[in-house]
């Protein structure tokens, strides 16, 4: 199911999108979830970062597509972006963003269905697992390939990724459910790693993506084993 965000201020032209959206829902035979925002701030606020594609209008009242979008990407780099507009020139804008594409109002089948087919390639093709956490002000998107291992410090738990640390309020046993067995393991009781990211391990430290960290006595042995099991699947 592709997941869908309509920000459309204008009741008309959200109705005509939404049509937009059925019919070649229909013809694909595809199955959207969709969502309606009237304003750019409805969806910036408490912004749930569990979208595949935003088709949002350049020009609303409270909060501009434009902006709503600079604030979405601080928290979602990967959902795809198609902007609708009656102005041409706030077109250019959208490289700021990473934007995917621009319709131009009042939107016609064929815009509509080459722009839908270029968004939906990219969903299919970036298919990833991600998991999602809370932040003050809204959610994080994480790229659980990109997790490099998770760390508990009292009742916050710190992701540490490729791409920066990010924390919430969490238990080690909350990070323990989101992650497959196979690939990350509990190291000792304040680290969950990813074995993708494991560079070396010697005696009771393995390093992690640059990062030592201490295995305890009782999990070396669980440890190599996991990591040897691990590395004979990548391997095949």
């Amino acid at each position: 199911m592709v997941r869908i965000a309509v920000v459309e201020d204008s009741e008309q032209d959200r109705r005509e999108l939404l049509d937009c959206l059925h019919r070649y829902e229909k013809e694909q035979k595809l199955k959207f979830s969709i969502k309606e925002f009237q304003d750019g701030e409805d969806i910036v606020t408490g912004y749930s970062a569990d979208y595949d594609l935003l088709l949002m209008d350049i020009e609303m009242t409270f909060m501009n597509g434009m902006n709503a979008a600079e604030k979405i990407r601080e928290l979602d780099k990967d959902v795809e972006i198609i902007f609708i507009t009656n102005a041409p020139q706030y077109a250019i804008q959208g490289y700021k963003v990473n934007a995917l594409d621009y319709m131009l109002k009042p939107i016609s089948w064929f815009s509509f269905s080459e722009s839908m087919g270029r968004a939906l390639s990219r969903v299919k093709t970036s298919a990833r697992e991600y998991i999602t956490i809370s932040l003050k002000g809204g959610k994080q998107k994480l790229d659980v390939a990109k997790i490099c291992y998770v760390e508990v410090q009292d009742h916050l738990l710190i992701y540490h990724t490729t791409e920066g640390e990010y924390s919430t309020k969490g238990t080690m046993k909350d990070a323990d459910s989101q992650f497959d067995s196979a690939k990350f393991f509990r190291c000792n009781r304040c680290y969950l790693v990813n074995l993708e990211y494991v560079e070396n391990y010697v005696g009771s430290d393995v390093c992690v993506n640059g990062d030592v960290i201490q295995v305890s006595r009782s999990r070396r042995k669980p440890f190599l084993d996991a990591l040897n099991e691990y590395l004979n699947e990548v391997g095949k």
